[in-house]
């Protein structure tokens, strides 16, 4: 057996320590799975037709609810457009389409819609 001097001895003790945490350090760990939101894809719309205040608060009330079911707009801002919606669809029944027209653009302006 060669004989090998104290400080070579402590250097290959060194590099073999180094070797074992470079060794250490490339073990590949499992990465925890990341699953992907997935995308909310609303059903279509189908909006009303025809013309007069019933079907366009009719249109109106089928957006604002496919947009609370989507999340773009919250429920309680909803509930508050659905109420106004309901003001305006009530005078709408009652003969009163100008009125019920005007209350439907005042709502729409305040919740920023068109």
């Amino acid at each position: 057996m060669i004989a090998v001097p104290a400080s070579r001895r402590s250097m290959r003790l060194s590099l073999a320590a180094l070797a074992v945490a470079a060794l250490g350090a490339c073990q590949q760990r499992a990465a925890p799975a990341v699953s992907e939101p997935s995308p909310v894809i609303p059903a279509p719309i189908v909006l009303p037709t025809g013309s007069g205040c019933g079907p366009e608060i009719a249109r109106t009330k089928a957006i604002v609810d496919s947009d609370v079911a989507t999340g773009n707009l919250n429920k309680p801002v909803g509930d508050r457009f659905g109420a106004d919606l309901a003001q305006a669809a009530a005078e709408c029944a009652a003969g009163k389409s100008g009125e019920a027209l005007h209350l439907l653009a005042a709502a729409k302006s305040r919740y920023g819609y068109r």
